[in-house]
């Protein structure tokens, strides 16, 4: 956003002290002429600086002039990166962290810009976590959080056994309003469901991360071949248009979006054929009946019996008057 962006152009020209238009427009991923409005806009808004044309020329700051930026403390500073996130700066404890941060970008931001922020607050919230979700319990999650911060090995007592674990912190995840620990252990990268960890213990000893690793690249792969490996069941199906377009509701799985995709062309009644696979046939049976009547299995037949016994006893239970319900 426009506000963002400025914000990021006066940063820019602090820490370089001049540059370019064509530099900073890179920079921004804008163009030129974006660029000089930007300038003209902070300008307006009362910061103090100027363009000097020439080929040794450029945009700067006067001077000595400096935002107060640079007054953040590290925590807030986290808090602050972590802002878009309002659900995760609670549960790592950093709320009142948050607002201070908050409140020293808006005294340091022109009025204009300041502005702009407190609308954009009014206007807009992000809510992660599904609806009907419960909130689950996190008292391991500050003692994880440090350990990922300052790399420092981790004992666990995880699971309802309490199996013990030391582990390598990598990093957290917020998946939906739960969080995941990624951890290392035995030379193997795994993840842990936070509000699994019965006990968490910090200890003295240090580990260095593995080279070259990227917490969401790691997890974007990761996730990718768990929700894969949960289809394991194999079905031929034949779905109606409408059912191709409810069917990726019903399975939010790329793999299945693929799998549709995949599908052979119409038939002459509008219907196409697929390879599915699914969970389980009785997962597949729940999933298949949300079709209604847009939706015949073709293969396995115990599939097809199955869909076709819970289509009898739906069409029985709702057949003639509703029964009077009892008091």
């Amino acid at each position: 956003m426009k506000s963002s962006r400025l914000l990021a152009l006066l940063l820019q020209l602090q820490r370089r002290g001049k540059a370019t238009a064509p530099q900073l427009a890179a920079e921004l991923e804008v163009s030129v002429r974006t660029l000089y409005r930007d300038v003209a806009a902070l300008m307006a808004a009362g910061v103090p600086l100027w363009t000097e044309p020439g080929p040794q020329g450029g945009i700067r700051l006067v001077e000595g002039w400096r935002t107060r930026l640079d007054g953040l403390t590290a925590p807030e500073a986290t808090a602050l990166l972590l802002s878009g996130a309002p659900r995760a700066v609670s549960d790592l404890g950093l709320a009142a962290v948050a607002a201070s941060a908050r409140a020293k970008v808006d005294a340091t931001l022109p009025e204009a810009l300041r502005a702009r922020a407190g609308a954009l607050r009014e206007r807009f919230h992000l809510d992660a976590p599904g609806w009907f979700s419960r909130p689950e319990p996190l008292e391991a999650l500050p003692a994880v959080a440090e350990a990922v911060w300052e790399c420092r090995r981790l004992d666990l007592r995880y699971g309802k056994e309490g199996v013990r674990r030391r582990v390598d912190p990598l990093g957290l995840v917020l998946k939906g309003g739960t969080w995941y620990l990624v951890a290392r252990h035995r030379g193997q990268v795994r993840t842990y469901r936070v509000s699994r960890v019965a006990r968490a213990t910090l200890t003295e000893a240090r580990f260095t991360r593995p080279a070259g690793f990227e917490l969401a690249a790691w997890w974007e792969q990761t996730s990718a071949e768990f929700d894969r490996s949960l289809l394991r069941h194999p079905c031929t199906v034949r779905l109606s248009r409408r059912a191709c377009r409810l069917l990726p509701h019903l399975l939010p799985h790329d793999a299945v979006r693929e799998m549709l995709a995949a599908a052979g062309p119409e038939d002459e009644e509008g219907w196409r054929t697929a390879e599915l696979r699914l969970e389980s046939e009785e997962v597949a049976v729940d999933q298949l009946a949300g079709l209604g009547d847009g939706v015949e299995v073709l293969a396995p037949l115990s599939l097809r019996s199955r869909l076709h016994a819970v289509a009898l006893r739906m069409a029985a239970l709702n057949a003639g008057e509703p029964r009077a319900r009892k008091q």
